[in-house]
């Protein structure tokens, strides 16, 4: 808070007391000069003594919602029965940053600035109740939503001091209150979102209801990159229901100037627009259309991999040089070297992707489920020509995110469609459109080196990433490199003395790229925990133990594994043909440990029976939160472990549906154990850090029990021989 705020930075009414601000962007330090104090978020103290937080968070069944206003909740000292979140602002523009979820950011940058607004808040309560009572402030004690008068037992509700609070000026530095006596934080709460979703109410993208709405379903080029020669849309029209057919030519995403040739953002289409669903379905199933599919239609997953395999053998853009690994590796009396290699994945989200926009000369509506309002902001206020103001985004709730709604293709969709057609339309996508049409995560080709001295210590690493960059279509790489690639590889924590981590872009691939769980993480945590298995096995040590001794210098990874390996019951018998395996990795500043349980069946198949799963993420909010997240990112990742892959022949991607890109069914699920490491370092988020070391837990457990490594994924069969 800032001594300089003047009443104009806060609302007051005879309704309650309203407090603006600010929340950091995640890309600014968390210490912000208070000269540029700019208000974008605030708490609303009503005169029944509710307490309204309203936050520019998307809900996409993380929680985090929740765990904000528990922040919030607790340095006010409210009853939490009474706290309530406001809807996500409609204006991104308005605020003094971007408006965006991803990442693991909402709840880590929003700790302090919820804690310093809660407690200005409470504060000004206990001034309003000493005024009224006359009495010394410091008699006065805050308490689930009261203010109580410590020598008289006399209290007051918040609802009864908000209008007095409310005159009174802002503290600049509230005290805080001290960790040891959170009622709230670091225990298990009941989300907010859970009763809506329970009884219905709750409104996801696709159940928009908007009067004179109607629906579109777009045909859209099976080819990346394609373009739209001709169709004929006779049969269309004659489909009962059908309102219009709109042509579509790829548009750009915008607000950020894409620079590379595959972010075009959405694919050239033919929408088909009806009253309902079906019937728009079934006249897109009528079109009669002949593509341009351009120079991509040569392009299939084989031809990939063989481009990938030859740029291994040139020097990639250095992103980590420790020491001389390579004249360290010419003269070692022990080398290992591998190669490991990931698949193109899908978000594969619960909900596929929907927009429903309405366009007018004065203004233009847009109803989301998106993580990126700003983006979906800006790309309407181009399409429309109107300025940012007056495009409203209503975030609604949504059916999963993992990144994949960070994008604002469908927005631009639904907007020139809605735009075209002169009425809101609601465009809504197959689970095929999501699955052909996405932003995937990068295939990646990694070559390893690795040399062992005569004791069997590890002495140096080499890690060569070969992958197509996501960060290209935000313009040029800094000095090279796409840090999303290298994440959870340049920052190995194992004590090497001599690391070189390099980077090959594939610059020209035309496959769309996006932000997938965990980023590179996802790709980095089983490769080069997977090879640091295959390194101590040639060392004659025990995976566990060798990771212990080279993480001497980093007390919270060597926590957080220990925790794991503990819980585990690494190194105690297990059933035949059981094996375990471990991994660690790290969501800075989150460490994250998992050890799995796993047998082969007969035929090859892999069934685990157990994930052990240990997280240092720093000062806990909400314990419930912390396991749920670790569990959904610890299916999400098995999924993609054992069945996860996109492929590509002639331009097209060759899966559809769950059919042939399958999810976890609920038999197969393992048994999940979370356990979180009481730390007082710097916190991290939650969403992400389980994700990375389910496959590598995984396959150093295939190979525990069966002798054979996994070096490429999915996973799949494991072969008899």
């Amino acid at each position: 808070m800032s001594s300089t705020l003047s009443r104009r930075d806060f609302v007051a009414t005879s309704a309650g007391l309203v407090i603006a601000f600010r929340l950091p962007s995640r890309s600014l330090p968390a210490e912000l000069d208070d000269a540029t104090f700019s208000p974008n978020a605030w708490i609303r103290i009503a005169s029944d003594g509710s307490v309204t937080l309203t936050v520019d968070k998307s809900e996409m069944g993380q929680g985090s919602q929740t765990g904000l206003a528990m922040i919030l909740a607790e340095e006010l000292e409210a009853d939490w029965s009474r706290v309530r979140l406001g809807p996500v602002p409609e204006n991104a523009a308005g605020w003094s940053r971007r408006m965006s979820t991803g990442g693991s950011t909402a709840i880590r940058t929003s700790w302090e600035p919820l804690r310093k607004a809660g407690a200005a808040a409470r504060e000004m309560l206990l001034d309003a109740a000493a005024s009224t009572w006359d009495v010394d402030r410091a008699s006065c004690r805050a308490e689930r939503g009261v203010v109580v008068h410590s020598a008289s037992k006399r209290r007051l509700t918040y609802g009864k001091l908000v209008a007095k609070a409310a005159q009174l000026p802002i503290p600049k530095d509230a005290p805080l209150k001290d960790p040891k006596d959170f009622r709230l934080l670091g225990t298990r709460v009941p989300r907010l979102d859970t009763p809506a979703k329970v009884d219905g109410s709750a409104v996801f993208g696709i159940d928009v209801k908007v009067p004179g709405m109607l629906i579109a379903s777009i045909e859209r080029c099976p080819v990346f990159g394609g373009k739209l020669k001709s169709y004929d849309a006779t049969k269309a029209k004659a489909v009962p229901g059908v309102r219009a057919v709109v042509a579509l030519e790829p548009s750009p995403w915008t607000g950020t100037g894409a620079s590379a040739p595959w972010a075009a953002g959405c694919a050239a289409g033919v929408a088909v627009v009806a009253d309902t669903y079906w019937q728009a379905v079934t006249g897109r199933r009528a079109l009669e259309i002949q593509w341009d599919e351009g120079e991509a239609a040569s392009l299939d997953s084989d031809g990939i991999r063989a481009q990938f395999v030859k740029l291994a053998d040139q020097p990639g853009v250095e992103a980590r040089k420790d020491g001389d690994a390579a004249t360290t590796l010419a003269g070692a009396a022990k080398r290992v070297e591998a190669v490991y290699e990931v698949p193109f994945l899908h978000h594969a989200t619960m909900e596929p992707m929907t927009c429903t926009a309405s366009v007018s000369a004065d203004g233009c509506d847009i109803w989301v489920p998106t993580q990126n309002q700003t983006r979906a902001q800006e790309v309407a206020a181009e399409l429309t020509g109107l300025p940012k103001e007056q495009v409203r985004i209503h975030t609604t709730f949504l059916g999963g995110g993992f990144g994949r709604r960070l994008e604002p293709d469908f927005v631009s969709e639904a907007v020139r469609v809605a735009k075209a057609a002169g009425a809101p339309v609601k465009v809504i996508w197959s689970r095929e459109d999501d699955v052909q049409h996405g932003f995937y995560r990068p295939a990646t080709y990694n070559r390893f080196a690795a040399a062992l001295d005569a004791g069997g210590s590890p002495v140096a690493w080499t890690h060569r990433i070969v992958a197509p960059p996501i960060l290209l279509k935000f313009g040029p790489l800094d000095k090279g490199i796409d840090r999303t690639l290298i994440d959870g590889a340049s920052n190995l924590p194992y004590a090497i003395p001599n690391v070189l981590v390099d980077q090959v872009a594939v610059d020209l691939l035309p496959v769309p790229r996006g932000f997938w769980r965990s980023v590179g993480i996802s790709q980095n945590a089983f490769v080069t925990e997977c090879f640091f298995d295959e390194v101590a096995v040639a060392a004659g040590k025990d995976p566990y133990e060798l990771r212990r001794q080279l993480l001497r210098d980093k007390p919270r990874h060597l926590r957080t594994l220990e925790l794991a390996a503990q819980k585990a019951g690494w190194g105690t018998p297990l059933p035949a043909g059981h094996g375990r395996g471990i991994a660690l990795a790290e969501w800075a500043p989150t460490t994250c440990a998992q050890v799995a349980e796993v047998s082969v069946t007969p035929d090859g198949g892999v069934r685990v029976h157990r994930v052990v799963c240990a997280v240092d993420c720093g000062p806990t909010v909400n314990v419930g939160q912390i396991e749920a997240q670790l569990q959904g990112g610890i299916v999400f990742g098995l999924t993609a472990a054992l069945y996860g892959e996109i492929t590509i022949d002639r331009g097209r991607v060759k899966q559809s549906n769950f059919t042939d890109y399958p999810m976890l069914h609920i038999e197969e699920m393992p048994v999940v154990e979370v356990h979180v490491v009481p730390s007082d370092d710097k916190q991290g988020g939650i969403g992400e850090p389980s994700v990375g070391p389910v496959a590598p837990a995984v396959c150093n457990a295939i190979f525990a029990a069966t002798g054979k490594r996994i070096r490429r994924l999915p996973v799949g069969k494991i072969a008899a021989t």
